[in-house]
């Protein structure tokens, strides 16, 4: 039992390690405490302890005696340890400098590797059966194969077989030449939120966006307790909610109040890569640059697309049902059916894998994808925090990061795992050692490393309005024009006023530049649409 702002829980809290900034020597250290609910870390808090209650730190994934966490995120949190269980002695000074010489210390491990407390990535290697699955895919043999790679197909027999292990040298070589292979999956963003504690929304807009605050439709709002919005074309693809000024009736001071949100939608995050684009940067240095203006992220969604159909949703959803399948979340559900499209989402907030048709998806809203298949890692708070950290400090890929993260808490296989197989201590190595993975999802996650992770940058489209004139309404105009009315029509659209979103949608969409940087740079957007390799340190670049 633990006490949360005078709130009693049933969490065990779990000592997670100290942060960079914390290490020094000092009677009052910051430390990372997991909250723990039935084998699941729910959430965790950055809590300043005293290190003379505290003693010696404990291991990483124990337990650590915490009686009380009070505080704000604003204002911090502060932790009360349990008298009868701390260690009294004053041995802090020594045990803080022995962690200063240690490497890596502050790297919070636990989205990565199989044991997810461990410094080690451990995605999942290219094998022998995923070799054999990508010529059944390829239908091609083993002669066509060592053919196209200018190997002898003894050895393409000896990868097979397990006699000589699969290089990364062999696998660069047969994606080179498998161009289809190589572009079948790419990694891209598909949300991100970020809180920012001392911004209001049109100062986000002009400091960390710096987009055109113009093509931004000011309107009340009463979502997520603000009270004003933002709307990029008036449309919620880009928006920013904060509070509205208020002006004291007796002083007639103005009282702004700070804090804001920004979100970028599915749709937002494209349109926002173009201003990416005209800024020559990159989401590294988006992301960089947010956390000077103590940036917090509150929700960041990963999308993982399978162009080629690697993945046959209705073999994913009769693995659920069959419960061919491990998570460490307990948590699953299934959506949809055969005609409109399956989705089957494992987990819940903070952290969310989903994997559902994007082609049909899309194709019920009258729009047209080269995307087959779609899994999403949807990360809230902390978790999404713990992804971006370690991309930004830790120089690792976020392809990388993105498969370990989905090997790691997610697997499919070709056969039912058995209840005593999933109550087994090792219960991820015991399935693996065990039984055999379901092909499609081992092939998914094994290339996986050897991915993009891609901008697609995309101008403001009326699309969606043309779509719907098209299908809805052009067959009414047909009749009246055939029945003599086409005059009236005529005049009212020449006449109409349009509404202020309708205004803000037309200056967005017609404005070929909407970011403050765009003077200084020569980008010709009328050429087709191009994508940018993230992990390429020439992906900037127009």
């Amino acid at each position: 039992m633990i006490m949360i702002n005078n709130e009693p829980t049933t969490y065990t809290p779990i000592f997670l390690g100290t942060t960079q900034h914390s290490l020094r020597l000092s009677l009052e250290i910051l430390i990372m405490v997991g909250m723990k609910l039935n084998d699941e870390i729910i959430e965790t808090y950055n809590v300043i302890v005293s290190a003379i209650e505290l003693g010696q730190l404990p291991n990483i994934g124990s337990e650590i005696a915490i009686d009380e966490i009070t505080g704000s995120e604003l204002s911090g949190f502060k932790a009360k340890l349990k008298q009868s269980d701390a260690q009294m002695q004053n041995t802090s000074s020594t045990e803080l400098e022995k962690l200063v010489d240690l490497k890596n210390v502050g790297r919070y491990q636990l989205l990565k590797g199989k044991n997810i407390m461990t410094q080690d990535m451990n995605t999942l290697e290219f094998d022998a059966n995923n070799l054999k699955y990508v010529r059944q895919i390829l239908n091609a043999s083993q002669d066509s194969l060592a053919k196209r790679l200018k190997i002898t197909r003894q050895t393409v027999n000896r990868f097979e077989t397990g006699e000589q292990k699969i290089s990364d040298k062999f696998l660069d070589k047969l994606l080179l030449a498998y161009p289809e292979l190589a572009e079948s999956i790419e990694v891209q963003f598909d949300w991100v939120s970020l809180t920012f504690p001392d911004l209001t929304s049109k100062q986000v807009i002009a400091d960390v966006l710096r987009l055109q605050e113009t093509l931004f439709l000011e309107r009340p709002t009463s979502q997520n307790f603000y009270t004003r919005e933002m709307a990029f074309a008036g449309e919620k693809n880009i928006y920013i909610q904060d509070f509205a000024p208020v002006k004291n009736p007796e002083t007639q001071a103005v009282d702004q109040k700070f804090g804001t949100t920004l979100y970028l939608t599915g749709k937002g995050t494209r349109l926002f890569e173009k201003a990416l684009l005209e800024q020559n940067m990159n989401w590294r240095d988006f992301f960089e640059k947010a956390r000077l203006y103590r940036g917090h992220l509150t929700r960041l969604d990963i999308a993982i697309n399978d162009k080629w159909g690697l993945l046959n949703m209705n073999d994913l959803v009769t693995a659920v049902q069959e419960k061919r399948f491990w998570s460490k979340s307990k948590s699953y559900a299934v959506h949809g059916n055969v005609d409109d499209g399956w989705t089957v989402d494992f987990g819940k907030s903070p952290f969310v894998i989903r994997a559902y048709d994007k082609h049909k998806e899309q194709a019920n809203k009258g729009y047209d994808t080269d995307v087959k298949n779609r899994v999403e890692l949807e990360l809230h708070q902390d978790k999404a925090e713990y992804v971006l950290e370690e991309w930004l400090n830790n120089a690792e890929k976020l392809v990388n990061i993105t498969f370990n993260i989905l090997y790691t808490y997610f697997w499919f296989t070709n056969s039912k795992i058995e209840d005593q197989q999933l109550k087994s201590d090792t219960v991820r190595d015991e399935i693996e050692a065990t039984v055999e993975p379901m092909p499609a999802w081992s092939l998914l996650t094994a290339l996986g490393k050897k991915m993009k992770f891609v901008r697609e940058p995309k101008k403001q489209s009326v699309d969606r309005i043309e779509k719907w004139v098209l299908q809805s309404v052009v067959p009414s105009l047909a009749v009246l024009k055939k029945t003599g009315h086409w005059h009236e029509i005529v005049e009212a659209i020449n006449t109409v006023e349009l509404s202020a979103e309708h205004e803000q949608l037309v200056m967005a969409t017609t404005k070929n530049a909407i970011t403050q940087a765009s003077k200084q740079l020569n980008i010709n957007f009328e050429k087709p649409t191009k994508k940018y390799n993230e992990d390429d340190e020439q992906g900037k670049g127009a």
